[in-house]
């Protein structure tokens, strides 16, 4: 059954450690069934409970799942395999538009708030018991949420986008809990889903946002959570319109007790408004990153929600790293202040590129999707065969596979890279790249 590999192990842990060498090293494949209980209790020669133990450990971390009379199996996609791992390797002078980065170019210089940060920190150091969150941040990020009309609430700060999302689901989820997230969507967020020993539950996507009907279901379905990003879905580019949010907020009215997680990791470079989905649940947070706007090494988002997530989140930080550096906070509060028209003019600069080569595809017959942000989905009925098409022309897209779990296939171009002369040779690439082959008779 596990051809050349042996779980190994006494205690559950060390099974469970076990499995989980295994499944990272590639000798347990996705898919691939593992032992009975009573079976491989007797292989190690331990009680048939340890290794039950060591499986429900597995199974709450998202390595394994059951399935029923199949047995106790490798997931399909455990939580040790990545989806970063589903990448194309990309060959000297080709054009690389998969990573999903911010343009340099479009990025602020750091040193300026660094040093006014630091010049800060010298006349008042933060020391142990000091506030978690920077007074000035706090300040400059309520008005903002303020003016985009989201409720009233806490803030604390987190190391980035996927940091807050965490700690959000896990201060009320359990493993087990099912999450209904978007589909196609962040294949980090899946990935994090997975490791939590969560159930995900795929919700389509328009260039609005998640389908109404479809998270209704999954509420109705059991649904403990749910996780929308507000604007620059990665990777189809949706945002979330003002009337797709005054349907979202009366599903969640109907079901109080879900929580609501908003991403709004598009901060600072969409031109698009923000529609708050609060105010209809009981349990909800918005997350703002200020990696795509400000830089990737700033890790820092800001978080607000209802009360008790909020106190429940700032109080696991508190147990870890006590809180986020508030020469991060300082620098990050100053380049707000500063950017002034900076902001809109880099939006409006992805928007240029985004809207160029949408023109360009449409032009070809060629389908694609793009509303906001960095991101352009192209669905395709094969992606292997697209992706390596596009390789040999010259250009590099993300695997459709990295952010999907029902959607049909596709893949994602980055626009940051672009220059205007660019987008008509790309969009002749991918045209070839998706157009099916011509079909020959043999006789």
């Amino acid at each position: 059954m596990l051809g050349d590999y042996r779980i190994e192990g006494r205690r559950a842990a060390e099974i469970s450690a076990s499995v989980e060498r295994g499944v990272s090293s590639g000798d347990l494949v996705p898919g691939q069934p593992l032992p009975s209980l009573r079976e491989l209790a007797d292989q190690l020669g331990v009680n048939p409970n340890t290794v039950a133990a060591a499986y429900r450990t597995l199974r709450d971390r998202g390595v394994v799942e059951t399935a029923g009379r199949r047995g106790t199996r490798v997931r399909a996609r455990p939580a040790s395999s990545p989806r970063d791992a589903i990448a194309v390797e990309v060959p000297p002078g080709v054009r690389d538009l998969s990573q999903g980065n911010p343009d340099p170019a479009l990025l602020p210089p750091l040193g300026p708030a660094l040093a006014a940060a630091a010049e800060r920190a010298a006349r008042s150091p933060m020391l142990y018991g000091g506030p978690p969150v920077a007074a000035e941040l706090a300040r400059l990020a309520r008005a903002d949420l303020d003016r985009d009309g989201v409720p009233a609430g806490p803030l604390t700060v987190t190391s980035g986008a996927l940091d807050a999302v965490e700690r959000v689901l896990t201060a009320w989820l359990r493993p087990g809990d099912a999450v209904a997230v978007e589909d196609p969507g962040w294949g980090s967020l899946l990935d994090l889903v997975a490791a939590l020993g969560l159930r995900p539950v795929p919700v389509p996507v328009d260039d609005e946002g998640p389908l109404t009907g479809a998270v209704g279901r999954a509420l109705r379905g059991g649904a403990r959570a749910v996780v929308v990003t507000a604007r620059a879905q990665n990777p189809t580019g949706a945002a979330v319109s003002a009337s797709r949010a005054a349907e979202l907020r009366a599903e969640f009215a109907a079901h109080p007790e879900a929580l609501l997680v908003e991403d709004d990791h598009g901060h600072g470079i969409v031109g698009l408004p923000y529609h708050s989905l609060a105010g209809g649940s009981t349990r909800w947070a918005l997350i703002r990153s200020h990696a795509k706007g400000l830089g990737p090494d700033l890790r820092l988002a800001v978080c607000t929600g209802d009360p008790v997530t909020i106190d429940r989140v700032q109080g696991r930080l508190r147990l870890g790293p006590g809180w986020v550096s508030h020469l991060l906070q300082d620098a990050v509060a100053e380049l707000w202040r500063s950017r002034g028209d900076a902001v809109a003019a880099s939006a409006r600069r992805y928007d240029e590129r985004r809207a160029a080569l949408l023109r360009a595809l449409a032009d070809r017959g060629v389908a694609a999707h793009g509303r906001s942000g960095l991101n352009v989905w192209v669905p395709v009925p094969d992606e292997t065969a697209a992706i390596t098409r596009l390789l040999r022309a010259g250009w590099a897209a993300a695997p459709g596979a990295r952010f999907r779990i029902a959607a049909p296939p596709g893949l994602r171009l980055t626009v940051s890279p672009l220059a205007d002369t660019d987008v008509e040779p790309l969009a002749a690439a991918v045209a070839a790249a998706v157009r099916p082959p011509a079909v020959r008779r043999y006789d």
